[in-house]
């Protein structure tokens, strides 16, 4: 995990600086740093950084923007830092494919928690670290595969952001079994500390756009009025 690539991305030296010297201090020894959305992409392509924390506001293009373009070359863990906090900047930074979001201003410390815990879930489905037994998941039209990464629907291998497959995989953990918001969160976050409700419901609506034959009335992954979500395996039983 230490020697995991971070792309740090602000156009403020002194956050950049501050949080630079807590991962340092962590003895994460690979920190690269951009103030400008075109030197982060730039960054992207040349180092392929395994974690990224993204400001939204950037001189030249907006964090939601870059992480657009960021999302046709990786899958890598992004976290958000913004100064915005409603609703509709959270939902947009989710729906661009952003994986988490901290606010300014922002203790450091919990910002290297979030990132350490991302990349040991991220870690945990590596495929490069799996054992030999193939880890697969089948239910309705839908495979599962663990080991490979990979959500295959209808026979065809659907594009799947790490943070939404790995709440998918601990459905598939858990099959028939209502799971809260706030277990969800511990479970696939790797923190207890739930920021809102937003998190977990834009990434549930994320899976059921991927494995729903109609997401606007689920039949797989459903909602338990008042407790949390569900898969269900087998709708007809």
């Amino acid at each position: 995990m230490k020697n995991s690539k971070i792309l740090l991305v602000d156009d403020e030296q002194a956050i950049l600086q501050m949080l630079e010297m807590v991962l340092t201090k962590e003895k994460f020894t690979s920190i690269y740093t951009a103030t400008t959305g075109t030197e982060a992409f730039a960054m992207v392509h040349k180092h392929a950084p395994e974690f990224i924390v993204l400001d939204v506001m950037l001189p030249d293009m907006n964090g939601f923007e870059l992480c657009t373009k960021i999302r046709a070359y990786t899958d890598a863990p992004i976290l958000f830092l913004t100064a915005r906090v409603s609703d509709m900047d959270v939902l947009t930074g989710f729906e661009k494919g952003g994986d988490d979001y901290v606010t300014k201003p922002f203790n450091p410390l919990e910002v290297v928690a979030r990132i350490k815990a991302h990349l040991k879930r991220k870690q945990t489905y590596d495929p490069t670290l799996a054992n030999m037994n193939k880890r697969v998941h089948r239910f309705g039209d839908c495979i599962v595969d663990e080991d490979a990464g990979e959500l295959i629907v209808n026979g065809v291998l659907t594009p799947c952001p790490a943070q939404v497959f790995l709440l998918l995989v601990h459905f598939c953990h858990n099959v028939n079994r209502v799971l809260s918001k706030e277990q969800l969160f511990t479970a696939v976050w790797g923190y207890e500390h739930m920021a809102d409700d937003n998190t977990v419901m834009v990434h549930i609506r994320r899976i059921r756009e991927r494995i729903e034959p109609d997401p606007g009335r689920p039949i797989h992954l459903v909602t338990v009025r008042g407790l949390g979500y569900k898969l269900v395996k087998d709708p007809a039983e």
